[in-house]
């Protein structure tokens, strides 16, 4: 997975999950502050996008775990999830499949899957 990564490795994890059809460099204006506020800041290129692997299956639960599998990796339990359009699909998955993981979440663009179903069914 292609990261663009910024920050002490000993800082709390923040992660920033692209919207479609963006990559990381959406994130581009926030790594530099967040990482000098104090974070340690990971934007990868999801699934599929730019220049990570385009290995099917890009389904919500498989990115989804593709992304707990990355906070692991990097040596933390836990995150801030932050995420834009399709990245907060993503975001909204990780905090309801492993909520151990997601400290924070931030979710722009999207509402909260229940809310879309409902408006979906009116």
């Amino acid at each position: 997975m292609h990261l663009a990564i910024e920050g002490d490795p000993d800082d709390p994890l923040i992660v920033l999950l692209h919207g479609f059809p963006e990559y990381w460099y959406g994130w581009r204006f926030q790594i530099e502050p967040l990482a000098a506020a104090g974070y340690r800041v990971v934007a990868p290129d999801m699934r599929g996008y730019n220049l990570t692997d385009k290995t099917p299956p890009y389904d919500v639960c498989t990115v989804a775990s593709d992304i707990v599998n990355l906070i692991h990796a990097i040596g933390k339990r836990q995150a801030i999830v932050v995420g834009h359009d399709w990245g907060g699909m993503i975001a909204w998955a990780i905090a309801m499949m492993h909520p151990e993981v997601v400290t924070r979440l931030i979710v722009c663009n999207l509402p909260h899957p229940r809310a879309a179903r409902r408006a979906q069914r009116q």
